[in-house]
């Protein structure tokens, strides 16, 4: 019995002289428990889980080295000895001069690496280690983790060319969002991109500090105005983002409707005429639905601008519109797929100004025009909501601003998702997760003067906006030849028609005339008259008859298509100068339209509340100001629906704020 127990304990001191010889000799940690995931040829870079209590940094160091650390000690400690049994007196006077010299150059190398990583230990302490026990819990690291194994924070990590790595777990049982603001909160980072990169076995994130946009973007400045003029016709410069790139949006191939989000001063108005005078100056038909009436004072006597003000005019305008987008459509089938985008009509753009106000408005305005038998959604809004969706094909394009652009503001999550050009400024964290969920995290917003974010693609481009003053807008809009389509070139020197013809009935194959439908298009006929659709205003309207071919259709004089009301064709406007400036509604029932009048008339019977000497003044100096419409010796004769819709529609004084948001 005592000879086996005297077996078994031989035999477990063999074991154990064995195991700790391979763990010798694999440099494992000689009690057997691994801490960290290093191996024989591969330092660690994690904890194990479930280890307790501090772990060194000799654990995350491969086996290899730890073997040679281990034999390089047995090798001192084995020649000191032989050399003591040999040379007792020498050897103990080379380890007394040696450990004195061994000791001076030690402390004096501590001294110098002190000295050298004072800032790597600052960084350690204020930076890393705070930003490790933050990304401990996400990223499911134990608290005792080394944060310098998966944290490769540089000293000088706030310059704009600096990168930050950090390394991420294999299995990805995280919250991308969560980590990202984490990592901006706690390095106090500002104008950061992150790039995740989760394939293989070693997945990480590298954060990078953007390169800033310009501080301001002034069209004064003549390398701003080269650029101008280099911009393709389809893609309107919107300003320049990081590294002075240019941020454009190219609506024939990226996105045919721009969206626009700011909150007040964002500069909404100032993003709006950067666009329109640069698709105005390269042929453009506009039409301007402000129902603020004063955010564009610049587009004023610009051709081929349409400044709708009234919400009776943006309801006729939106039908017409859509009517056109119809006819557009109808024809680009006929012409194939291999056609020209312009062969369909001339470009036209919609800029829509305040759509929470304007919305709501339409829906008022049609509950107290419409009939019982007519639908209960206002027409116009339907015909915005069907511009939304054509496509390319059609060149209409919506240039829409919201201070909330909420589902419900635009007629539904549908209707926003036409927008792929998104540009916000001054946002919340809920408009940024609103209008742009696929860019996370957010960047901060900033109250920079001029500065947005413009997603493209599910990108953002921060982006210094280029800042035109309404003189700079206007004259930059009006400095070239406006071609009105394929068939007809008009300049600005041109008078527009007095009105659109209606289409003829023999009407040639793909010849589709630009015609303003009644105020119901695109919804059941209503039972009472409504007010008649002007044409589509503006000093430059879409030629009569759009063909693919190279002349155009002789167009229909309006005198004949007024005589022939009882064939289906609607009835145009008298021609007037105020019928092509699109400035109010046919004259009311009280007003006849084709009374003559002169001035001091018109104020006594209609105008009251104006002098005699304003309108003196603004017939010299006005240039919405109506046009005579006959004499009477000489005295000259106004039509007293013009003179009221000027009044109605001409600016008050202190009415027009200036603007001062580049």
């Amino acid at each position: 019995m005592t000879r086996s127990q005297l077996d078994n304990r031989i035999e477990e001191l063999v074991e154990a002289l064995g195991m700790g010889l391979g763990r010798f000799l694999s440099g494992r940690d000689m009690d057997g428990t691994a801490r960290t995931d290093a191996t024989f040829l591969r330092p660690g870079s994690r904890v194990l889980p479930k280890t307790e209590g501090k772990v060194s940094r000799a654990a995350y160091r491969p086996g290899w080295q730890r073997l040679g650390t281990r034999l390089a000690t047995l090798g001192m400690i084995g020649g000191g000895s032989y050399s003591y049994l040999q040379d007792p007196q020498h050897t103990l006077h080379a380890l007394e001069y040696g450990g004195t010299g061994a000791a001076g150059l030690t402390a004096a190398s501590a001294i110098a690496y002190a000295l050298w990583s004072k800032e790597r230990r600052e960084l350690m302490r204020e930076w890393v280690r705070p930003l490790h026990l933050a990304l401990a819990g996400p990223l499911d690291i134990p608290e005792q983790s080394d944060p310098r194994r998966y944290l490769h924070v540089p000293l000088n990590f706030s310059d704009d060319d600096a990168k930050i790595r950090i390394d991420l777990p294999v299995d990805l049982k995280f919250n991308e969002s969560a980590v990202a603001e984490l990592i901006v909160k706690k390095l106090a980072l500002e104008g950061v991109s992150f790039s995740w990169k989760y394939a293989g076995k070693a997945p990480y994130v590298l954060i990078k500090k953007a390169l800033r946009p310009p501080n301001k973007l002034l069209f004064k400045d003549p390398a701003v105005r080269e650029l101008l003029s280099r911009a393709p016709e389809p893609a309107p410069l919107i300003g320049l983002g990081s590294g002075n790139r240019a941020v454009s949006v190219n609506l024939d191939d990226d996105s045919p409707h721009v969206l626009v989000a700011a909150g007040t001063g964002g500069g909404k108005s100032v993003i709006l005429r950067t666009i329109a005078s640069q698709l105005i100056r390269n042929g453009a038909l506009t039409y301007i639905l402000d129902f603020k009436r004063i955010s564009h004072p610049w587009a004023r006597g610009v051709p081929g601008v349409t400044y709708c003000r009234d919400i009776s005019e943006i309801h006729d305008a939106l039908i017409h519109l859509g009517a056109e987008g119809r006819r557009r459509i109808r024809l680009a089938d006929q012409l194939g797929i291999d056609a020209d985008l312009s062969q369909v009509g001339p470009r036209i753009a919609i800029l829509l100004e305040e759509v929470n106000a304007t919305m709501k408005q339409l829906a008022r305005y049609w509950e107290k025009i419409r009939e019982r038998d007519d639908p209960k959604t206002s027409p116009a809004i339907d015909a915005l909501a069907e511009i939304l969706f054509m496509g390319r094909q059609v060149r209409l394009h919506v240039v829409l601003v919201a201070q909330s652009a909420t589902a419900r503001a635009l007629g539904g999550p549908e209707m926003r998702e036409n927008f792929a050009t998104r540009i916000l400024a001054r946002y919340t964290q809920n408009a940024w997760r609103m209008l742009a969920p696929e860019v996370h995290p957010a960047p901060k917003s900033t109250r920079h003067t001029g500065r947005a974010q413009v997603v493209l693609g599910g990108i953002a481009h921060e982006t210094q906006v280029l800042f035109m003053t309404h003189a700079e807008a206007h004259a930059w809009a009006t400095g070239n030849t406006i071609t009105a389509g394929p068939a007809v070139t008009l300049t600005k020197t041109v008078p527009p028609p007095a009105s659109i013809p209606a289409p003829t009935a023999a009407a040639p194959p793909g010849a589709v005339a630009l015609t303003a439908p009644p105020a119901s298009a695109g919804a059941p006929a209503q039972t009472k008259p409504s007010p008649p659709v002007k044409a589509p205003s503006g000093t430059v309207p879409p030629p009569a008859t759009v063909t693919p071919a190279t002349s155009p259709a002789p167009a229909v004089p309006a005198a004949a298509t007024a005589a022939s009301p009882g064939k289906g064709s609607p009835t145009t406007v008298p021609a007037s100068p105020a019928a092509s400036t699109g400035t109010g509604p046919p004259a009311s029932a009280e007003t006849p339209a084709e009374e003559l009048i002169g001035l001091r008339q018109a104020q006594q019977k209609y105008l009251p509340d104006i002098t005699l000497t304003t309108l003196r003044w603004a017939r010299a100096n006005d240039p919405d100001f109506p046009d005579n419409a006959g004499k009477r010796g000489a005295e000259l004769l106004y039509r007293a629906s013009d003179l009221r819709r000027w009044a109605r529609n001409r600016p008050r004084p202190g009415a027009e704020k200036s603007d001062t948001s580049p």
